[in-house]
């Protein structure tokens, strides 16, 4: 999935830091219920993706019931956390 076609999709812009915060919840809120609905696991995987890098995701523990996925979404979580400390 492409980033700047899903900030497109569900915030109407690419430059999501000039939203007004009304139109940002707007978009949160669909994107959450498009990650809710999501059955194909890559695709709701990519919606978490972006749900973190907005820090709205749900605990992958409660996000995922696979272990796979879980476990996915931790380590990308950990890895995200060490770059933005520079480690």
């Amino acid at each position: 999935m492409d980033l700047d076609a899903l900030l497109y999709h569900y915030f109407g812009t690419e430059a999501i830091e000039t939203l007004d915060d009304a139109a940002i919840e707007s978009g949160l809120e669909r994107l959450r219920i498009d990650f809710g609905t999501e059955r194909e696991s890559s695709r709701r995987f990519a919606l978490w993706v972006l749900l973190h890098g907005l820090g709205e995701a749900p605990d992958p523990a409660i996000a995922f019931k696979d272990q796979r996925e879980r476990e996915a979404a931790q380590n990308y979580a950990r890895a995200v956390d060490r770059e933005e400390r520079g480690s």
